[in-house]
């Protein structure tokens, strides 16, 4: 059977890398477990196939998704073998904290240990990609275009703190982890939140919230995609407070950086507006997506403008616009510019935390 067909259906998230001009380390790889006494696990040893020499997952090979769905002969999980010296590791679309966090599992249940081996590799391969500001890139080592920049775009960043933190907490099946991970697991949770701190956008002298992605560097908000524009985001500030509101002891920095967002989730929203997908024979797939008057329906853009605070609607060239039907169907129809993201965060998430840890 072809490789690739093996590969469709990963759903992995897009990210960045940050190499400092260096190669990642290599760690070794645990070979697949051989004999009648290894427990073993059919989707493990797929995991086990497709990690690379560094630690990491990458999300796709030759643009074709991983999917440890289908069934892989002896010959395919071989194919998958000769890959591992590849750079395109990624925390993109659940890559490699799915792995992890499977693999963690299985080894409780199998006790299998390769298992725990790869798990634990890919805990090293989170801790050595994460940068000097505490940020995590979308790749690494690859650090080609904005992949070596912070990214929050689609929680991973937030998904890696979340694994290490659980090392670090000791939590469930993470705690048959290696303990020697345990003080640098804590120690790259401590800087990603400060990360998360610095890098809360100041927008005329008011802490509002974060981007999709933010300049390794600067810590500035910055540009991905064409249609991702440096802007703030109503979709990956939540991730990133509901994070904050998971942490133990809050400090008087995180509270005040939870207490702004919020306070920009309820100054951004757009009342009485709902999206809605609709039939169009007129456009080229058959449908459409609205955004319409609907009274008591609350929705929040994807994307603000860093200066005015309103939400921008940019197509694949690039282009602000004021309104979701100002750019082209393909990317109405095929990307969420607005939805209702923060809903449960202010209705339910921030209430529940203010009764365990008061108000600011």
């Amino acid at each position: 059977m072809n490789i690739c067909a093996l590969l469709l259906g990963l759903g992995l998230t897009a990210g960045l890398a940050h190499s400092h001009g260096r190669p990642a380390s290599r760690v070794q790889l645990p070979p697949a477990p051989a004999g009648p006494a290894a427990a073993l696990d059919t989707t493990a040893e797929k995991m086990l196939a497709f990690q690379r020499s560094n630690g990491g997952w990458p999300k796709a090979v030759n643009e074709v998704k991983v999917d440890y769905r289908h069934l892989m002969s002896a010959a395919d999980l071989a194919t998958a073998r000769r890959g591992a010296s590849q750079e395109d590791a990624t925390i993109d679309n659940n890559a490699t904290t799915r792995e992890i966090s499977y693999l963690i599992s299985a080894f409780k249940t199998t006790q299998n240990p390769a298992y725990r081996q790869a798990a634990e590799n890919g805990i090293r391969y989170l801790l050595k990609m994460q940068q000097p500001s505490g940020g995590f890139p979308q790749y690494y080592p690859d650090a080609r275009f904005y992949r070596a920049q912070i990214t929050y775009n689609d929680n991973a960043m937030i998904r890696a703190l979340e694994v290490l933190k659980a090392v670090a907490d000791k939590k469930g099946d993470f705690a048959l982890v290696d303990p020697s991970l345990v003080t640098p697991a804590q120690k790259a949770v401590d800087k990603g939140v400060q990360c998360i701190l610095k890098t809360q956008y100041v927008q005329h002298g008011k802490l509002t919230a974060w981007g999709a992605q933010h300049d390794r560097t600067t810590l500035l908000p910055c540009k991905a995609r064409a249609f991702e524009l440096a802007s703030l985001s109503g979709d990956e500030s939540v991730g990133i407070t509901e994070f904050l509101l998971n942490l133990d002891q809050p400090s008087p920095e995180v509270r005040k950086a939870i207490a702004a967002a919020v306070a920009w989730f309820e100054a951004s929203k757009i009342e009485n507006t709902a999206v809605q997908d609709i039939t169009d024979p007129s456009q080229p797939k058959g449908h459409d997506r609205v955004m319409v008057a609907q009274p008591g329906s609350t929705v929040w853009a994807r994307f603000y403008d860093l200066d005015t605070n309103k939400p921008i609607y940019v197509g694949r060239d690039g282009v602000k616009h004021d309104r979701l039907a100002d750019i082209e169907a393909e990317r109405r129809t095929g990307y969420v510019y607005a939805s209702t993201w923060p809903a449960k965060l202010l209705a339910r998430d921030y209430p529940k935390w203010q009764q365990k840890w008061g108000s600011n």
